[in-house]
């Protein structure tokens, strides 16, 4: 596995992307919409991404996470040549699935989330391209 993006809560996508760009160098790659939210990809030289999301309807579960703690990091992603397997290994480590299976994720990829409580705090979201 190696980290494919980190996700960033935000209320303006378009400024953050702006910002990232010239900080960091990091082209906006891909937008779409998705569950309610507007999603930016900044590429990060070939070795990952920055994902902006910004809620742009009511009741998100990112819309609750800025109303609550604001902006900032809200989960790192781990790509993974299979989800499944990377989901039963997790179990077996005992830690909480937020997903027990795969699901639909922006770009069209599978993805899946750990329960922080069991890891150490931090949101990990797996990715298969």
């Amino acid at each position: 596995m190696h980290v494919d993006h980190v996700g960033v809560a935000t209320d303006d996508a378009s400024g953050l992307a702006d910002l990232y760009t010239e900080l960091f160098d990091a082209p906006l790659v891909h937008e779409e919409t998705f569950d309610g939210l507007r999603v930016v990809f900044l590429e990060l030289d070939g070795e990952g991404y920055f994902e902006l999301l910004e809620p742009v309807e009511e009741g998100t579960t990112i819309g609750r996470y800025l109303e609550n703690r604001g902006g900032g990091i809200h989960h790192v992603a781990l790509a993974t040549d299979d989800i499944a397997a990377a989901l039963e290994t997790a179990r077996e480590a005992g830690v909480d699935l937020i997903d027990e299976k795969p699901r639909p994720g922006a770009w069209g990829h599978d993805v899946a989330f750990l329960h922080p409580k069991s890891t150490g705090g931090a949101l990990v979201e797996f990715v298969e391209h």
